[in-house]
């Protein structure tokens, strides 16, 4: 993948300078580094990278935390689940602090069990709200409930660990002005590899990784960006 770009070594690295600290590509567009197409599809390049690698990790195991949410740019009308301009993310994560994230297509029960099953091993311990279709993960392993009020939850149940990663996540995709829709999966994976590397240096593990996959490995995330 670094070689996919035809911009110089230095300029790669210094482009790599750049992204690590989350600096979008419109805030260096006057730096003279490169142009801004190439800037943004060196990014482009790097967050497929990213987003491969949060796809092969193995499925979770033990106690794990799903919920979903809306992320998207703020745009009157509607709100809720339907909201113009927002998509669902169905967030999975275990409790060791790992966390996985996927868009999904409006919030139906049969796609985002399919991806909780897919994503975490028989036996685990689910958390999870009080939403319906989450009901079927009892007989997958142990299920709780965690019911709020007044936003609270009820107990000594919660979610706490996914709803602070909801946080994150937004934190991190606010500079961006908005995510194109058809990049957007990219993007989450850009957000769920800087969690799950929050006490590490990226600088050095993204440079490796953009040496050691390949293009031909990437491809099927790009073309899914049409």
């Amino acid at each position: 993948m670094w070689e996919a770009s035809r911009l110089p070594a230095a300029t790669k690295r210094k482009l790599l300078e750049y992204f690590v600290p989350g600096v979008p590509s419109y805030r260096i567009r006057f730096r003279g580094l490169a142009s801004p197409p190439a800037i943004e599809r060196f990014f482009r390049l790097i967050r497929a990278v990213l987003a491969y690698q949060e796809q092969c990790r193995e499925p979770f195991y033990g106690a794990v935390e799903c919920d979903e949410t809306t992320l998207g740019a703020k745009r009157p009308g509607k709100r809720g689940w339907g909201a113009a301009g927002k998509l669902i993310v169905l967030g999975i994560l275990q409790r060791n602090g790992q966390v996985r994230v996927f868009p999904v297509q409006g919030r139906r029960g049969a796609q985002i069990i399919g991806l909780v099953l897919a994503h975490t091993r028989p036996g685990s311990l689910y958390y999870t709200d009080d939403w319906r279709a989450y009901a079927s993960l009892a007989v997958r392993g142990d299920h709780i409930v965690v019911r709020k009020e007044g936003g609270r939850p009820k107990g000594r149940a919660h979610i706490n660990g996914i709803e602070g990663f909801w946080s994150y996540a937004k934190h991190w995709l606010y500079p961006y002005r908005g995510v194109p829709r058809k990049f957007f999966h990219l993007y989450l994976g850009e957000v769920s590899f800087r969690f799950n590397h929050r006490d590490q240096d990226l600088f050095p593990l993204v440079l490796q990784l953009m040496k050691q996959v390949s293009i031909t490995t990437i491809n099927p995330i790009l073309v899914r960006s049409g």
